[in-house]
C-alpha cells in the first residue's frame, strides 16, 4: 500500500498565550486526500501538545513518501495473518571487507565433491569446506564478553532477548549530514522503546564493501546510549561500519555502556528501508560459542503482510 507524508510550515498559538513555529515539517498521513483539519489535529497528537487554540499550515504538500514514525498515524493495514521476512544480513563471501583493517574471510576445501565420491556409495557426494574469519565479518552481534572479560559470552545469551523482538525502526538517512554524524537521544525520545530492538536505519549500507563505508560513518553517542539502557530498549542495531564514532580516537563510549548493561549491539545491518517505523519483529541469533565475544548472524525481521 501507498504511504503519504505531509510537508509544510506551520504556526501554533495557545489558549493561554505564546506560540510555537516550524519549517520544513514532515508529518506521516492516513491517506492521500487528509484534510488540513485533520493534519493540524495529527500535528498537535505527534508533538503532544495541549491548550492548542489554532493551526495555520503554510505550503501544505502531500507526497507519496514513506512513513517515518510520526505519532497518531497506524501504518497498519487490514492483516491477513501472513508475514513477510525481510533479510537484513550482508552475505558472507571470501575475501569480503567488512570492517576496513580486519582480515577478510578465507573459504577452503576440507573435502572435495570429487574425493567424496571414493567414499561413498554411487551417485552420494558431499562437499564440506573451512571457513576462517574474524568474528566481526558481516552482519554480526556482540555479546557483553567482546567488550568485559566477566560479561556473558554467545553461548550465555538468552534466547529470548534475541528472537523475535518488537522493533521500533528510525529512519534517520536524511536527518543527518558530514558535519552532524552523531545521533543523539533527542532523535529517539518520541518512541517507547521498553523491550525493544532499536534499529538505527541510516543508510549508510550503501557503501558496505567499498572503501568509503569506513569514512565519516554514522554513530551512536553516548548519551543517546545511556539513554536507550535508562529507557529499557533490549538491543541496538545499526547499519554502519561501527555503532561508535571510529574516527574520534579510542574511546567506545556506546559499546562500553550498552554491553555493560546488558544490551546487545548488531552492527552492519542492511535492508533496514524496507521495514515499517514500527510492528515488525526483529531476531539476530548467534551460534552459542564458549569463550566467544563476537559472530556473525543471519539478521532479519517479520513484518505483518
Amino acid at each position: 500500500m501507498p504511504e503519504y507524508r505531509a510537508h509544510f510550515d506551520f504556526d501554533i498559538r495557545f489558549a493561554n498565550g505564546g506560540g510555537l513555529s516550524g519549517t520544513g515539517f514532515r508529518l506521516d498521513l492516513p491517506g492521500a486526500d487528509t484534510g488540513e483539519d485533520e493534519i493540524a489535529r495529527l500535528l498537535i497528537a505527534h508533538l503532544g501538545l495541549a491548550l492548542v487554540d489554532d493551526v495555520e499550515l503554510r505550503g501544505l504538500r502531500i507526497v507519496e513518501e514513506p512513513y517515518r514514525g510520526s505519532r497518531g498515524v497506524d501504518a497498519a493495514s487490514p492483516s491477513t495473518g501472513r508475514t513477510r521476512v525481510v533479510d537484513l544480513s550482508h552475505p558472507i563471501r571470501a575475501g569480503l571487507v567488512t570492517y576496513p583493517g580486519l582480515p577478510a574471510p578465507t573459504i577452503t576445501p576440507h573435502l572435495t565433491r570429487e574425493d567424496s565420491r571414493a567414499r561413498y556409495a554411487p551417485g552420494t557426494e558431499f562437499a564440506m569446506d573451512v571457513i576462517h574469519m574474524i568474528g566481526n565479518t558481516g552482519t554480526y552481534l556482540d555479546s557483553p564478553f567482546h567488550r568485559y572479560a566477566d560479561g556473558s559470552d554467545l553461548a550465555g545469551l538468552d534466547l529470548s532477548s534475541l528472537v523475535g523482538l518488537r522493533a521500533e525502526v528510525f529512519h534517520l538517512e536524511d536527518a543527518w549530514d558530514a558535519s552532524r554524524r552523531g545521533i543523539h537521544s533527542s532523535t529517539l525520545a518520541d518512541r517507547d522503546v521498553r523491550g525493544a530492538a532499536v534499529l538505527l536505519h541510516t543508510g549508510w549500507d550503501r557503501w558496505f564493501g567499498e572503501p568509503q563505508y569506513g569514512v565519516g560513518a554514522p554513530f551512536l553517542t553516548g548519551e543517546a546510549a545511556q539513554w536507550l539502557i535508562d529507557a529499557g530498549a533490549a538491543l541496538v542495531g545499526i547499519d554502519s561500519v561501527n555503532i561508535d564514532d571510529t574516527e574520534s580516537g579510542g574511546e567506545r563510549p556506546a559499546h562500553s555502556l550498552l554491553l555493560g548493561a546488558g544490551v546487545h549491539v548488531v552492527e552492519h545491518l542492511t535492508n533496514l528501508g524496507s521495514l515499517p517505523p514500527r510492528r515488525a519483529r526483529f531476531t539476530a541469533a548467534p551460534p552459542a560459542v564458549e569463550g566467544f565475544g563476537t559472530f556473525p548472524v543471519r539478521a532479519f525481521a517479520e513484518v505483518p503482510a
